[in-house]
């Protein structure tokens, strides 16, 4: 029988619950914690603290705290990114994040989903799905983007919006929910 850790994993159902979780949770709590509240004087301390709660950092890649995530491990911030303040990336799932993108002030990455049935939200199941984004995307301030979604290469997503479903690469989109307005 798999740990409901490796069911999260896999992306089946899972409860978030039992030691592995926990550990999780705690590890990135901590981290993020250290990440957040580090001093603007020591740079270094700040990115080896964002290197030890990510899954990958690349290079000359920039986050302003705070930053606020479930795990950390499955964010992969590709090279030259920028990462505003009050980022929110719930990564249940894997979250992929290209080169060169820029992303605004309060955007939230959601991965994770609830079921729609209330005996088995109430039961305190949970899903996921990833989200990847492009190289060389924007997401404006205040954008949200939900479990599943891919925004494709060259892309920008105007602020507020609500990314819902997969935008292709070359577009603006806005709105809630987003849909392509002009195309690059």
């Amino acid at each position: 029988m798999s740990s409901m850790r490796e069911r999260m994993l896999a992306g089946e159902a899972y409860i978030a619950e039992g030691p592995e979780i926990m550990a999780d949770l705690d590890r990135a709590a901590r981290l993020a914690e250290r990440f957040n509240t580090s001093s603007a004087a020591d740079p270094e301390g700040r990115l080896a603290a964002l290197r030890e709660l990510l899954g990958a950092v690349g290079e000359d890649t920039w986050v302003r705290p705070p930053f606020h995530c479930d795990y950390g491990y499955q964010i992969h911030l590709g090279p030259r990114c920028f990462v505003n303040f009050n980022a929110v990336f719930l990564d249940v799932a894997r979250i992929t994040i290209g080169a060169d993108v820029q992303i605004g002030p309060n955007v939230q990455l959601l991965t994770a989903t609830h079921p729609v049935e209330p005996e088995a939200r109430r039961a305190k199941w949970e899903g996921s799905a990833p989200i990847t984004i492009g190289d060389n995307v924007w997401l404006g301030g205040g954008v949200i983007v939900l479990a599943g979604v891919t925004i494709g290469a060259n892309t920008v997503v105007g602020a507020g919006a609500l990314v819902t479903r997969d935008l292709p690469p070359n577009v603006v989109a806005v709105g809630s929910p987003a849909a392509p307005v002009r195309t690059l």
